[in-house]
């Protein structure tokens, strides 16, 4: 067998395990994966407690380190088993993946004083390792694929409520004026919003009778209109079964998952299959 040969073999299986959940190995390195980002989350957590952090800062800090290799290893690995590095790099999951990784080490170069405000920054950017879970629940792909496909109507929903908000807010500025804090347009819309959408800040509130009248009648708006997305993307998700016969391998050369569980040739690239 020539060196080429072994070589493709190793790659084949390590691509096996890390973008594929079918297989022991898969499943094995999925979990493990699993339980680092759920112990990386929680370790962020806790270091924001003055008190803990003040306590078992070195335990956290030798925590977070182990955590940041194993997923530094991971990030390597994932760019040696495809075919081609920068589409997994510039990816979604890629560039979260870099996000999540890169903080400690620019620990080592933000040092001075005045690096310390910045350093808490990039310390919290670990928290975009929780997006690292989206990979692993088949559920969030079917209600992306929904979302995908309902992006056409919830744009329009939005574009309508976006008219209705503007409209509101110049009558309610009609009809309150600035003697009641609806000092202008954009404010008054910026109050329509927040009625609307039923969060209801209270740093503006209309005075008189038909002001109070007509935020009742958006209050009750509001409740009905947050249901239509809902139903939108319901009906997306009836109408079709994203979840036919299909498997959790991805392409090794252009990373595209959801092939049938018999597919040779990837439908997108159109690559032989691992």
């Amino acid at each position: 067998m020539s060196n080429s040969t072994k070589n493709n073999n190793w790659k084949n299986k390590l691509h096996e395990i890390i973008y594929e959940a079918d297989t022991k190995q898969g499943k094995v390195f999925d979990v493990i994966l699993l339980i680092a980002i759920l112990a990386s989350i929680i370790l962020v957590m806790l270091e924001s407690v003055n008190q803990i952090d003040n306590t078992y800062h070195n335990a956290l800090y030798i925590g977070e380190w182990v955590i940041t290799i194993l997923f530094s290893i991971e990030y390597i690995l994932r760019i040696i088993a495809i075919k081609k590095p920068l589409k997994y790099v510039l990816s979604f999951y890629g560039i979260i993946d870099f996000l999540s990784t890169i903080p400690m080490y620019l620990s080592f170069f933000l040092v001075g004083s005045q690096g310390l405000v910045a350093l808490r920054a990039l310390r919290l950017l670990r928290v975009f390792r929780i997006l690292k879970l989206g990979r692993y629940i088949g559920a969030s792909n079917t209600l992306l694929l929904a979302l995908k496909a309902s992006r056409a109507k919830i744009a329009v929903f939005l574009f309508f409520v976006l008219i209705v908000c503007i409209i509101l807010g110049t009558v309610m500025y009609m009809v309150e004026g600035e003697e009641n804090g609806f000092n202008n347009i954009p404010k008054s819309i910026y109050w329509a919003i927040v009625t609307l959408t039923t969060v209801g800040f209270g740093d503006i509130a209309p005075q008189t009778p038909l002001g109070q009248l007509i935020a009742s009648a958006i209050m009750i708006l509001g409740y009905s209109i947050i249901a239509i997305p809902t139903g939108i993307v319901s009906a997306e998700i009836t109408k079709k079964d994203y979840d036919l016969d299909i498997n959790t391998q991805a392409c090794p050369t252009c990373l595209k998952e959801k092939h049938t569980k018999n597919a040779t040739f990837c439908y997108n690239c159109g690559s032989i299959l691992n």
